[in-house]
Parts: structure tokens; sequence; C-alpha cells
């Protein structure tokens, strides 16, 4: 609970996409914590009510995958109904499945980039029209769009895509003053290794060990530790800053 006075977003309307666990789950209540209402949305409809059960209030949940554009087009129509606007958006779905470049399948190199790019795409565009000018649109990326990260090249050169709508998109909403920001998480334990990457419990936790080994502070990130970061993107708190990529990684891709 925010324990620091004012709330950051008292009465703001916020869209968290990829809403039902993880990362996006964890951004969503934090939101709520900080006077947010919220709407969530994702894919698995079972996942996105436990969500909303668990943030409890100020939210609603739509269920909708990111890669259909009729379903964004559903999402902002319950947005519309309900709020009338939208102040804070964080384009946060995404899919990673590990594929090493010599037997990436299409149906890998389709679905990593119809969700991580067309859909980040298309989530940012149709929600222009309900956007209030003075809002904040938070992407998420990856430190992988960095890093050479073996068996990730479809994921990672996905998560470089949407860092320079970033880019471009700051310029383009520069004049309505929304700021366009994105956070890039290091190894997050959100359970999404064991889910997507086709590891056995053992084998992911073996990895997880491995992989903590080469972040400087030593351990994953949590979601909880992201969300913060994307609490100060959405807030007034980061008012003079646009156009960032702001890691939040242990130090993995800094050093």
């Amino acid at each position: 609970m925010n324990n620091h006075g004012a709330q950051k977003l008292a009465g703001k309307i916020a869209v968290v996409t990829g809403g039902s666990s993880g990362i996006g789950l964890a951004t969503a209540k934090r939101f709520v914590e900080e006077g947010a209402h919220v709407v969530i949305t994702g894919r698995r409809e079972k996942e996105l009510k436990e969500a909303a059960a668990f943030i409890k209030t100020n939210v609603t949940a739509v269920v909708g995958d990111v890669s259909r554009l009729e379903d964004l087009d559903r999402l902002y129509a319950v947005v519309k109904e309900k709020h009338g606007h939208i102040d804070i958006l964080f384009a946060n779905a995404g899919a990673g499945t590990v594929a090493p470049l010599e037997v990436a399948t299409e149906a890998h190199f389709d679905q990593t980039f119809d969700v991580n790019v067309k859909g980040t795409f298309f989530t940012v565009q149709k929600a222009l029209p309900l956007f209030k000018d003075g809002g904040s649109i938070i992407v998420t990326s990856s430190v992988t769009n960095v890093l050479g990260t073996p068996g990730f090249s479809a994921y990672a050169a996905s998560k470089a895509a949407v860092r320079n709508f970033v880019r471009a998109w700051t310029m383009e909403l520069k004049d309505r003053q929304i700021r366009v920001n994105c956070v890039s998480p290091g190894p997050t334990e959100t359970g999404a290794l064991q889910k997507t990457a086709g590891l056995t419990a053992d084998q992911a936790k073996q990895a997880a060990a491995e992989y903590a080994l080469q972040i400087p502070m030593g351990r994953w990130g949590k979601p909880e530790e992201i969300a913060a970061a994307v609490v100060f993107l959405a807030s007034d708190e980061s008012s003079f800053i646009t156009g960032i990529d702001l890691p939040v990684d242990g130090g993995l891709a800094q050093v």
C-alpha cells in the first residue's frame, strides 16, 4: 500500500493489457492502490477473473487478445462506455518462447511478432481517440532489446521494435503532451519461464538459478518491483520524462 501521503494516480483511468498475471497484474493492483480505476485485459478468461478478484476494487476485466483488432475494439468500447476516456495505458501484453534460429518455425515467429509488435502498435493506436491530453503511455519492452540472447532472437527483435515505437510516438504525440516511455524488465519471477519455455519445473528452477548468477544483484526481480517503475512513469513524478527506456533489471544489461 502507498503510505507516502497522497495517492499518485488519484481518479485516473488506466488500461493494462496482459493484466491477468505477472507484471501486468502487479501493476494493475498498484495502479488501484494509487487511486486509479483500471481496466485489465488478457486472453485467458479464468485467470483474468481471478486477477480482478485479487485486485478487488475499481477494476473491470475484458477478455481479449491484443493481436486481434476486433478484440481491441471491444476493449476500448467497454472503456469508453464505462469511463469515457483514458489517462494511462500500460501496453504490457507479450509472448515469448525459446526457439533457436535453426529450428524456429514460421508459427513461432508470427506469434511473437503478432502479439509483441502488431499487438502493441494497435493497442496504442486504438487508445488514442479516448486519450486525455497530458496522459501517459508505458510499453513493456525487455532488456533483451539490447542483448544478444541465444534462442530468443525473434523475441528480442520484437522488443527492440517496441522500444523504437516509443521514440516515434514520443514525437507524434508531443503536441498532445502525451508522454510515451518503455520499461525493460530483466528476469522477473512471473512463472512465464516455466509456462512458455516448455521446461519442467526442475529445469526452470535450474535455469533460473544459473541466470541469476549473471545478474549483478544476484537474483531475479519481483513483479512488484517492475510495477513500481511503471507507477513512476504513469505519474506526475516523471512529468519531464518521455521517450526513455527504463531498465529494471538488477543491472543485467547495464554493466
